[in-house]
């Protein structure tokens, strides 16, 4: 990003790190954002007296990889009537799915201007669609102003009730999963010693090691990993303090680990991988030792990254998440409307259902 570190900053503010100055630039010098990735830079900003007064984190996509949200379905039956779909504009912190803010504001009157600003760019160069995903649910009232639909999904978060130790969070459990949960550590624990690594504890040999566990969840989950080896060292050059690398060893040789990111109320759980299948080593690096980081740090929040069901038996909650989505085409917009609309009564029903799957005491 060749645009000014500050003015962006104060433009994104301090809270969420995934639209920062240093995550942006970092996945962009790294070669993870670029050239043959099918993502390039399209940032979107208005700019005043003072210099930017507001930005969009945008892309241009000639594919729809490393979103989390999934549109493919949109895309193929697009295609089948004859239109093009990509590339398209996708408006997000790539490879994170993280709420968080998209519109960045200095000056909030800005708002509506920015998102019509992005609606011209695509109608004006045949571009298909604009996408925000992932975005933090106070600033949906900007989007659905603006006319764009809003799309629902949901994700799994572990909420900090003002326990002062893990014993507590389990105190709020049923006796069930309260004992389930203390074997799985115990397990895990007695399998592997599990440290902590933060900003500078962070050295070049830990992130070989963690090089090698990404690596390995990449090629199993998406074919080929999204971030490139330089992207870990640029991070860590440019947001170290806001990195908490947990790795577990055996015989001081690091077998797996679990890169998160810190925010100002908010433990980011973002990658995991290992060389070793331990029972049970992935809960405890990857949930449990968040939990724990959390609450030493008083933390509100762990956000675990997308999916996965089995993160609520270990006290994380169903929560929506929210994108919301510009179509040039009428028809396809008004198929793509009804189509959120059921989906999103779905969504809601799936997660009050989860809600009362969860393994907390019932009251009342």
């Amino acid at each position: 990003m060749d645009l000014s570190p500050q003015q962006w900053d104060a433009c994104a503010g301090t809270t969420n790190p995934f639209v920062s100055h240093a995550f942006l630039s970092a996945m962009e010098e790294s070669g993870s954002v670029g050239p043959g990735t099918g993502w390039k830079s399209l940032p979107i900003i208005i700019e005043d007296g003072l210099g930017i007064a507001a930005a969009l984190p945008s892309y241009l996509k000639s594919h729809s990889q490393g979103e989390y949200i999934f549109d493919q379905q949109w895309a193929h039956a697009f295609e089948n009537a004859g239109g093009q779909y990509y590339p398209k504009i996708q408006i997000a912190a790539p490879f994170s799915p993280v709420p968080g803010p998209r519109l960045l504001l200095r000056d909030e009157a800005t708002a509506l201007p920015l998102l019509k600003a992005a609606e011209q760019l695509a109608q004006n160069n045949g571009i298909s669609s604009v996408h925000a995903t992932f975005v933090n649910e106070d600033q949906l009232h900007y989007f659905q102003d603006a006319g764009w639909m809003i799309r629902a999904d949901s994700q799994f978060h572990w909420k900090n009730e003002g326990y002062q130790s893990f014993d507590g969070f389990l105190a709020a459990l049923s006796s069930r999963k309260r004992k389930a949960i203390k074997k799985e550590r115990a397990k895990a624990q007695a399998s592997a010693e599990i440290i902590h690594l933060v900003g500078d504890e962070i050295q070049a040999e830990h992130w070989d090691y963690f090089w090698e566990f990404y690596q390995d969840t990449g090629a199993r989950k998406w074919g080929t990993p999204y971030l490139t080896r330089s992207a870990f060292d640029l991070m860590n050059q440019k947001m170290g303090d806001k990195l908490l690398l947990i790795l577990a060893l055996q015989d001081d040789i690091p077998i797996a680990g679990a890169l998160n990111v810190m925010g100002a109320d908010t433990l980011y759980g973002r990658y995991w991988g290992c060389t070793r299948d331990v029972p049970f080593l992935h809960f405890e690096v990857c949930y449990y030792q968040a939990i724990d980081a959390a609450i030493a740090r008083g933390l509100k929040t762990v956000e675990a990254g997308a999916q996965g069901s089995h993160k609520l038996a270990r006290g994380y909650q169903p929560v929506p998440t929210w994108s919301a989505h510009y179509i040039v085409d009428p028809g396809f917009r008004s198929a793509i409307a009804d189509y959120l609309a059921r989906e999103r009564q779905a969504v809601a029903a799936d997660i009050e259902f989860l809600a009362e799957m969860g393994p907390f005491k019932k009251t009342g």
